[in-house]
């Protein structure tokens, strides 16, 4: 899938507009919730658009942005509490999917709205997946430091978008560091993400996890940063008949780092023919792609270009001249037939290069 594939609609939605989008076909799997999203954005990252991609082969995949951000602008508050993202997301279902069973994807704090779902309406919901989420946004951190990461949001976003930059990419270099910064403060406005990020340590799905009955899947990488492991099998635990997954990697976001190690699980659940060999690791030697006369050093060249690092980075890391490494980028291009270094990073990324 490229960035035009995707069409953004609106609704509205208890009064305020939502702006929502759907990929893919089959039945429907609906993504989002989360505290800081932006579906034009979003898909513009390869790594994000691949992912939704692997899905989208299997199910339609519906995302939208909350009020108070995003796509659905900054004009409205975003929801107060979850009984307001619940009715946020009950209306989203309703416009996009009408009386169809749903699958529902709850990536961290859109995990507690997603198990709401499935515990208020057991009839929509044919399973319920969760990756990376909590039971009480109490317990993500103690109360000095979420004080501390409010009061630093609320007063100078800039500073606070990188603070969060950090907590969230703590294996990007600083250039995805600096996009990420950028993307966050284009995402919300200061008052809206201080909110968001309020309620988001207010969420308490602790009432309502005993009473999901949807089969359940739990994702979460042993060595998240921002959420801990351990929040993440006690949101397991509270689910009655759980499947919890324990997955390597620090990376917060599940579009990084092995991200298919989190589709294929998802998509083995939900009972998709995606093959029996497991994904490769990080560590594992990526195929070679099939449709190219790359040598081995301009494919070293190219995995690196993928990853974000610099032509100077890139000549420290290969013993080269950064003359030479701007040679093999311009052969890369060249064979590959892309017009530019982001096109070709998009390239690896569509061909499991990193």
């Amino acid at each position: 899938m490229e960035p035009g594939d995707q069409l953004i609609r609106y609704a509205e939605v208890g009064g305020r507009q939502v702006a929502w989008t759907s990929v893919g076909s089959g039945p429907p799997l609906v993504l989002g919730g989360w505290w800081c999203s932006h579906l034009a954005l979003d898909w513009e990252q390869a790594q994000f658009r691949d992912l939704v991609a692997t899905l989208a082969a299997h199910r339609t995949v519906i995302r939208y942005d909350r009020p108070g951000g995003g796509a659905s602008g900054h004009d409205d508050a975003p929801p107060a509490d979850l009984d307001e993202e619940l009715a946020l997301l009950e209306g989203v279902v309703e416009v996009a999917v009408r009386d169809a069973p749903v699958t529902m994807f709850g990536v961290s704090s859109g995990g507690a709205v997603s198990s709401r779902f499935a515990a208020e309406h057991p009839e929509r919901v044919d399973a319920l997946v969760m990756y990376g989420t909590f039971a009480n946004g109490a317990e993500i951190a103690p109360p000095q430091a979420r004080q501390g990461l409010l009061e630093v949001i609320g007063t100078h976003w800039g500073f606070g978008s990188r603070v969060l930059a950090d907590l969230f990419l703590p294996e990007a270099t600083a250039a995805e560091r600096d996009e990420f910064v950028a993307y966050q403060r284009r995402s919300a406005s200061r008052e809206s993400a201080a909110a968001s990020m309020a309620e988001l340590y207010a969420f308490d799905s602790t009432g309502h996890l005993g009473r999901v009955t949807a089969p359940t899947l739990v994702l979460h990488r042993r060595e998240d940063r921002a959420i801990p492991f351990a929040l993440g099998a006690d949101v397991a635990s509270r689910i009655p008949g759980a499947e919890l997954v324990e997955l390597h990697g620090l990376d917060h976001f599940p579009w990084r780092g092995d991200r298919r190690a989190v589709t294929d699980a998802v998509l083995r659940f939900l009972g998709a023919e995606i093959g029996s060999a497991p994904a490769p690791g990080p560590e594992a030697s990526a195929p070679e792609p099939p449709t190219t006369d790359l040598s081995t050093r301009e494919l070293e060249v190219l995995r690196l270009v993928a990853r974000g690092d610099t032509d100077q980075q890139i000549a420290v890391a290969l013993v080269l001249s950064p003359h030479t490494v701007h040679r093999h980028l311009a052969n890369i291009r060249t064979k590959l037939g892309v017009p530019s270094r982001a096109a070709a990073a998009a390239w690896a990324l569509r061909h499991d290069l990193i």
